[in-house]
């Protein structure tokens, strides 16, 4: 019989078509599990930690996911050269995924149960995070995944560092409604992210008075690189004024999108863009041209002034050995991440699972733009958020931002199916969905 996690991972392969999941039957995975049980207690038993990176540097997400893989790889060097973690000089384990949903759930369990990684760092797109989530539970791993998401999850193994949709999407309309837009296309690539984030959006605007007809939703296959008709559509959608496009296209179906909006004589005073998964090393080594004008909503971006930035930017260049080398938003997330791992291993002496999840809660740590960043007990982090305009040089003129940092949300308060339900793994609660209203744990036991 499968067990509960099991049967989760059984269902994330067919809902998103995963081929080659779950390598192990219900038989074999109780006969290995053994071996596989308490992967951070057999880290940290030997000369070094060993740190896992799961992030694809082949394929279609490679354009955005590479730099994370070597900021994690900057981090451990700066680390070591403190002295380490506990004494312990941390140790990378690289693995590629390229950008293969169910070979991100294979890697996984190979850092888990064969290399006994004490904490990953991995991750982009939503798909890549729900197809790895049943293995860091089944074996009690600790996931760390940087980059904006949809919400409406909550795992005891992942603490979550990018943007949720109140700390990105929701200000990122607010902005455009205060510049008087009325007519919104929510364009996206056609997998969790998008779909949930759009649905969100969507409540959202009809909540502050925009009418169904003035909603414009279109989804593309990852990789899409064909967008003549779409943007014609697009074209035609805010023919009658006051329209924006709100992305959330992802990898390197960004570029031919652009393209085509430059071709279509589309510019950001008529249909501007405001993107949520274009940054810096999206932008760089490709014609920004097309791109000038257009808008995206980050948490952070390299232009911000601050000494903090300044010297992550220095040393990034250093690491890189390219003077022309970019930082973007789920860098910063990614060094968050990182130094809250540490601050938390550091407090429970130990890279044990559970003493360190148990850590974790309330711990800061810097960012990168001025202030700090607060894991919380829902497994979110507190962010501030910023509006960028792209410029000529692939950087981004900040034109809005928030005021302090702004909390994420697990559940979002918009969709009915969760409007009751919060995060909460501190004692007493230990909940992944809470139910306010019939006081009761739904889903997400420790």
């Amino acid at each position: 019989m499968l067990s509960k996690r099991q049967f989760l991972l059984s269902a994330i392969c067919s809902t998103f078509l995963l081929f080659g999941c779950g390598q192990k039957s219900g038989e074999q995975a109780a006969q290995s599990g053994a071996s596989d049980a308490a992967p951070a207690v057999a880290a940290a038993s030997g000369d070094t930690i060993k740190v896992g990176v799961l992030h694809s540097l082949s394929g279609t997400m490679a354009i955005s996911e590479s730099a994370l893989k070597d900021t994690v790889l900057m981090l451990i060097d700066e680390q070591n050269a403190k002295g380490g973690v506990l004494g312990k000089k941390l140790e990378p384990v690289v693995v590629d995924p390229a950008s293969n949903w169910p070979l991100f759930a294979e890697k996984a369990r190979e850092l888990l149960a064969k290399d006994k990684v004490a904490v990953t760092f991995g991750g982009w797109t939503s798909v890549s995070r729900k197809s790895v989530l049943p293995v860091y539970e089944e074996l009690n791993g600790i996931l760390f995944y940087p980059v904006q998401w949809e919400g409406q999850e909550s795992s005891a193994n992942i603490f979550y560092t990018g943007a949720t949709p109140n700390q990105q999407a929701i200000p990122a309309v607010d902005y455009l409604l205060d510049q008087g837009v009325k007519r919104f296309a929510l364009l996206g690539t056609d997998y969790v992210y998008p779909r949930t984030t759009n649905k969100i959006l969507e409540a959202y605007l009809k909540s502050k008075g925009i009418a169904a007809k003035d909603i414009m939703v279109n989804y593309t296959p990852f990789g899409q690189s064909d967008w003549q008709s779409i943007v014609a559509d697009v074209k035609k959608f805010g023919a009658a004024g006051n329209a924006a496009v709100v992305s959330t296209i992802n990898g390197d179906a960004n570029v031919p999108f652009y393209k085509e909006l430059a071709n279509q004589s589309i510019t950001p005073d008529q249909i501007p863009v405001i993107a949520f998964s274009v940054g810096e090393q999206e932008l760089s080594g490709i014609d920004t041209k097309p791109l000038v004008g257009h808008l995206a909503a980050w948490n952070y971006f390299e232009s911000i002034n601050t000494a903090a930035n300044e010297t992550f930017i220095k040393n990034w260049k250093a690491f890189k050995k390219d003077s022309k080398a970019v930082t973007n938003d789920p860098m910063e997330a990614t060094y968050i991440g990182f130094n809250m791992w540490v601050k938390a291993v550091e407090k429970a002496g130990s890279t044990e699972p559970d003493a360190v999840k148990k850590a974790l809660i309330g711990v800061e740590a810097p960012n990168l733009t001025g202030g700090g960043a607060k894991m919380l007990a829902n497994h979110m982090i507190t962010k501030p958020v910023f509006i960028g305009e792209i410029q000529d040089n692939g950087q981004f003129d900040v034109v809005w931002q928030t005021q302090g940092e702004v909390a994420g949300e697990a559940w979002s308060p918009l969709l009915p199916e969760s409007a009751n339900l919060v995060a909460d793994w501190a004692d007493p609660v230990n909940c992944g969905a809470y139910d306010q209203a019939a006081q009761k744990c739904t889903a997400g036991v420790k």
